[in-house]
């Protein structure tokens, strides 16, 4: 839970240079770099709604990961990764793919990658994509679990969670996916 609280903090680099970097325009295929802190943001096509829009992908990116670090990171530890990923990693990836001047965007209207540019649909490749490598270098990093492993490096069962809460949970998952 105390994740999810961390993530909605470093939501707050998103404000501040995340949105201009993943949507700044004009600006070149790597990088935005316009609208820092939603400057002018209103001037143009864009607006709160949009920002409010990306700013929850840009933290489930950051909480995708979150799982495939538990138990193993110190609270700053985490509040500088999800600051980080909100702020840089995460804009920069879906400016190279949401935004008009993106390098892999399907929206360019000429030079597109492929011929046709990169389709992303409801984030499945830039949210997941993120948070996933981001997950995997974290576990990677941070190793096992304290207790996952003996000195001799057998495994060692850990100890089952409650089946009900597990499956109110998905339940839950699913009634909000459906709404999406």
């Amino acid at each position: 839970m105390l994740t999810n609280v961390v993530d909605a903090a470093g939501g707050l680099f998103y404000y501040l240079f995340g949105f201009a970097f993943a949507f700044g325009s004009p600006s070149n295929g790597f990088i935005g770099h316009h609208f820092f802190g939603l400057k002018d943001i209103t001037s143009s096509t864009l607006d709160y709604s949009n920002f409010l829009y990306q700013w929850a992908f840009a933290i489930a990116a950051a909480g995708t990961t979150s799982g495939s670090i538990a138990e193993r990171t110190q609270f700053v530890a985490y509040l500088i990764y999800s600051s980080f990923l909100t702020g840089f990693v995460y804009p920069v990836v879906s400016h190279w793919f949401w935004s008009t001047d993106g390098w892999a965007s399907a929206l360019k209207t000429d030079d597109r990658l492929f011929g046709g540019g990169v389709i992303d649909f409801a984030g499945s490749g830039v949210v997941h994509m993120v948070g996933g490598i981001a997950g995997l270098w974290g576990a990677f990093i941070e190793g096992p679990r304290i207790g996952r492993f003996e000195r001799s490096g057998r495994s060692v069962a850990l100890r089952g969670h409650s089946a009900s809460l597990v499956v109110l949970g998905t339940f839950l998952l699913w009634f909000g996916w459906y709404g999406f």
